[in-house]
C-alpha cells in the first residue's frame, strides 16, 4: 500500500518554521558579532534538515532552495566563504523565500515556485560563472541591474498565529493533577449538599457547623479554580515571535517592493502573551509596520543625502513590566511631520489655523489615530488611505485594553509604544451602580474614585467640570450617557460620587451612584448579535449569575463629546449625498463599474471620455473629486492633472488616479503632477477607492 506523505505534512510545517526560527536567531548574530562556529554550524543544520525533510515529501520547490542555501552555508563553515552584511541580507531572503513555501502548503494550497533571482544570486556568491548555470536570463538582469536581485517574488501576507499550540508533558501532568483536586472538592461540596438535605429535616446544632464546614469548602474551591485556571492560561501563553517574526519578514519583502533595503532587528521574542492577545495584535503591528517602511524609512539616496546609510532599520523589540508587555516598532526614518499634521487637519475642515497652530505637538501627533488621517503625499496600495492607524488605535486600546503611545525626532525617527496586559482572560474590574443597572470598568482605565459635595463643580466653556490637581477635567452623568434615565436633582451640598476614566492624555469624569465591587473577573465578548453596540467591550458574570456591560471609556469620551456639542456629525449618507464625483476613463466599462460603485455610496457621479472631455467638464461645473485613468486619448490622465492645478478651483480639490501603470516611475509622475492618491486597476477593490475617497474628502 502506498505511504500517504501528506498526513506528514503538518509536522514538516512546525519544524520548518522552528529551523527558520534558528536561521534567523543565527543570521542575527552572525551581524551583530555575538556569532561563532556554532552559529554556523546551526545555520547548515536547519538548511540541510529542511533539504531532507523537503526532498521525502517531494516538495521539489523547498528543496531546490534549501539546497541552493545548503551549499553555500557549507562554503562559510569551511571557511572558504566570509560572512558579510551583503550576505547577510541575502540569506535572510532566502529565509524569506523558505518561510513563503512552508506558508503555501500550510494552509494546504500549493507551493509558491522557486525565485530564480534568489537562486542566481546564491549561485553566484560561489561562483559567478554557477549564477549563469542557475538562471542565465535573471543572471543577465542582475549583472546589468545589481537592484534585481532584491526585486519581491512573494506576495505579501497577513500576519496570524498558527493553529496549533505545542504543551510541554510536564504542564499537562499538573492540570491533570489540578483537575483531580477539582473534581475531589466537587465530591465534598455535593457531601455538602446531602448534609444540608439533611439538616433541614433536623434543624439541629449541627446547622452551624455546617455553616463553617461549607464556607471552608467554598473556599478551598475558588483557591483551586484560580490554580486551575492560571495553569490553562499558562498553557495557551505563546512567545511573541510567532508574531514578530513572520512581521520581520513581511517588513523586508516590502522594503524590496518598494525599492528599498530595510534591516529588521527584533528583540524580546520569548516574551509571552496569551494567544487571543497574539491573534488581535497581528493586524495592529502590520499596520505600524507598514507604515514605517512606507512613509518612515526615506529612499536610499534620501538617506545617503541625509547621511544616513543607505538600508534603513527597523526595530521590533519587547519587554516586560510587572503585569503588562511593552512592544515598541522604531524606525530610523526622517519623523513624523508636525507641521505637516496641522496642515492637513486644516485642509480637512477638523479645526481653524488657529486652533491648529495653538495645538502642542503631542496633540497635533495624537491626530493621526483619527478615522481617515494621513499625511501621505500619495495615496498607494500599502498605505496613505488614513484607514490604518484608526485601526490600531481602536484595537490596541477598545479590544485589548492596552495603551499606545508615539514619539518621534525629525530626522531621526519616530517609535510606537504598545503597552499591553498579559493575558484578557482575567482582569480587574470595577463595578458600579447608576440607578438600577450595574457596569464594569476595566482598572487600567480608572485614574481615581472621588466623593465631592455637588458646590465644587463648575461651568467651563458651557460644559459641567471639576479641577483636579490643577487640571479641568469635564464631568459627565454616566446614566445619560448610556441612556437610562435622566440627572436627578442635586442640591448644593449634596456628595458625588464621580469615577474619574483616562485614555491616552484625556480624562473624563463620570458621575455614578455607588460602588458595588473591585475584583479579577473573566471579560467576555460580546456576540455577534450585540457587536453595534459601541459603548460597551464585554461581558462579565456576577456571582448571582448576573451579566454585567463593561464599558469603552473611550467611547465614553467620545459620546461625552458628541453630547457637549464638540463632535457633531452629519450622518455619513447625508454627508457625501451632496458630493459631485467626476469619473475620466476612455473605457466605458471601467465608467460604468466606477459609477456603479460611488453611486451606491450615495455620491452624485459625472462621466467623461477622456481628459479633454474631462477638463471642458470641469470648467463648466465644480466637482468635488476627480477620477482619472492615464492612458487616454487626446488627453492622457498626468496632463490632465497638471492642468487642473493650474485652475485656482481645482488647487486643492481631491483628484484619484486609477490606472493599470504600477511602476515607481509612475506613482513618482503622479506625485509630481499632483495626484493625492494612486490606485492600480490590478488590485482594484471597491472598498479601497471608497475608503480613498472617504479619507480625502475629509
Amino acid at each position: 500500500m502506498a505511504l500517504d506523505i501528506t498526513r506528514f505534512i503538518g509536522r514538516f510545517v512546525d519544524e520548518a518554521r522552528d529551523h527558520l526560527r534558528q536561521i534567523d536567531e543565527a543570521v542575527t548574530a552572525l551581524e551583530d558579532g555575538s556569532g561563532d562556529v556554532e552559529s554556523v554550524n546551526t545555520l547548515f543544520r536547519s538548511a540541510h534538515t529542511i533539504k531532507g525533510s523537503s526532498r521525502m515529501l517531494k516538495l521539489d520547490a523547498i528543496t531546490e532552495t534549501a539546497h541552493r542555501v545548503e551549499d553555500v552555508l557549507a562554503a562559510l563553515r569551511d571557511g572558504s566563504l566570509a560572512f558579510t552584511p551583503d550576505l547577510g541580507r541575502l540569506l535572510r531572503r532566502a529565509a524569506d523565500t523558505l518561510a513563503g513555501q512552508v506558508d503555501g502548503i500550510s494552509g494546504g494550497g500549493e507551493i509558491p515556485p522557486c525565485d530564480p533571482g534568489l537562486i542566481a544570486a546564491l549561485a553566484g556568491i560561489l561562483k559567478p560563472e554557477a549564477a549563469l548555470e542557475a538562471a542565465p536570463a535573471q543572471a543577465a538582469d542582475i549583472a546589468a541591474d545589481p537592484q534585481a536581485a532584491a526585486a519581491p517574488v512573494l506576495k505579501l501576507s497577513p500576519l496570524q498565529s498558527g493553529e496549533t499550540v505545542r504543551v510541554q508533558l510536564s504542564k499537562l501532568d499538573e492540570l491533570i493533577k489540578l483537575m483531580g483536586e477539582v473534581v475531589t472538592s466537587h465530591v465534598r461540596l455535593r457531601e455538602r449538599l446531602a448534609d444540608l438535605h439533611r439538616l433541614e429535616r433536623k434543624f439541629g446544632p449541627g446547622l452551624r457547623a455546617f455553616k463553617r464546614d461549607l464556607k471552608d469548602d467554598v473556599l478551598v474551591q475558588e483557591l483551586l479554580m484560580e490554580e486551575l485556571h492560571g495553569k490553562a492560561l499558562i498553557m495557551r501563553m505563546l512567545p511573541l515571535s510567532i508574531v514578530l517574526e513572520p512581521a520581520a519578514r513581511m517588513v523586508r519583502q516590502l522594503g524590496r517592493s518598494l525599492g528599498k533595503e530595510v534591516d529588521c532587528v527584533t528583540g524580546g521574542m520569548e516574551i509571552e502573551l496569551d494567544r487571543q492577545m497574539l491573534d488581535r495584535l497581528a493586524d495592529p503591528i502590520g499596520h505600524l509596520l507598514r507604515n514605517a517602511a512606507d512613509h518612515g524609512i526615506e529612499a536610499p539616496d534620501a538617506r545617503a543625502a541625509a547621511g544616513k546609510p543607505r538600508h534603513g532599520t527597523l526595530r521590533l523589540q519587547a519587554r516586560q513590566d510587572g503585569g503588562w508587555v511593552v512592544v515598541e516598532i522604531a524606525d530610523d526614518g526622517g519623523g513624523i511631520d508636525v507641521a505637516r499634521i496641522r496642515d492637513k487637519a486644516v485642509r480637512r475642515g477638523t479645526m481653524s489655523a488657529e486652533h491648529a497652530a495653538n495645538l502642542g505637538d503631542r496633540e497635533a501627533i495624537d491626530l493621526i489615530f483619527e478615522p481617515g488621517f494621513s499625511t501621505a503625499s500619495i495615496i498607494t496600495d500599502i498605505s496613505g488611505r488614513g484607514v490604518g492607524l484608526d485601526v490600531v488605535k481602536r484595537t490596541v486600546v477598545d479590544e485589548l485594553q492596552g495603551v499606545i503611545g508615539v514619539e518621534t525626532i525629525p530626522g531621526r525617527g519616530t517609535t510606537f509604544t504598545l503597552r499591553l496586559p498579559l493575558s484578557l482572560a482575567v482582569m480587574r474590574v470595577l463595578l458600579v451602580r447608576v440607578g438600577d443597572r450595574n457596569f464594569g470598568f476595566t482598572a487600567q482605565q480608572v485614574v481615581q474614585l472621588l466623593q465631592i459635595p455637588a458646590s465644587r463643580i463648575i461651568q467651563a466653556a458651557g460644559r459641567n467640570a471639576l479641577v483636579i490637581q490643577n487640571e479641568l477635567v469635564p464631568i459627565a452623568d454616566l446614566g445619560e450617557l448610556v441612556e437610562i434615565g435622566g440627572k436627578p436633582a442635586r442640591t448644593p451640598e449634596q456628595k458625588l460620587l464621580l469615577l474619574v476614566v483616562q485614555v491616552g492624555g484625556e480624562k473624563l469624569a463620570l458621575r455614578i451612584d455607588d460602588l458595588i465591587d473591585e475584583r479579577d473577573m473573566v471579560i467576555k465578548p460580546l456576540p455577534d448579535h450585540l457587536r453595534h453596540l459601541s459603548l460597551v467591550a464585554g461581558m462579565v458574570m456576577t456571582g448571582r449569575n448576573e451579566l454585567v456591560s463593561v464599558l469603552h471609556a473611550s467611547a465614553l469620551l467620545d459620546a461625552a463629546r458628541r453630547a457637549r456639542g464638540e463632535a457633531v456629525r452629519s450622518a455619513e449618507t447625508s454627508e457625501v449625498a451632496a458630493k459631485r464625483i467626476l469619473v475620466v476613463d476612455d473605457s466605458l466599462n471601467t465608467r460604468e463599474i466606477e459609477k456603479d460603485v460611488l453611486e451606491a455610496h450615495g455620491y452624485a457621479v459625472t462621466l467623461a471620455e477622456d481628459g479633454l472631455d474631462g477638463l471642458r467638464q470641469t470648467r463648466s461645473t465644480i466637482f468635488d473629486a476627480v477620477l482619472t485613468d492615464v492612458e487616454m486619448p487626446n488627453m492622457d490622465g498626468f496632463t490632465l492633472t497638471a492642468s487642473l492645478r493650474q485652475d485656482e478651483r481645482y488647487r486643492n480639490i481631491p483628484i484619484i488616479i486609477i490606472t493599470s501603470r504600477e511602476k515607481e516611475e509612475d506613482k513618482r509622475r503622479g506625485i509630481e503632477v499632483g495626484a493625492d492618491a494612486y490606485i492600480v486597476k490590478g488590485s482594484f477593490d471597491q472598498n479601497n477607492l471608497v475608503d480613498t475617497l472617504r479619507s480625502l474628502l475629509g
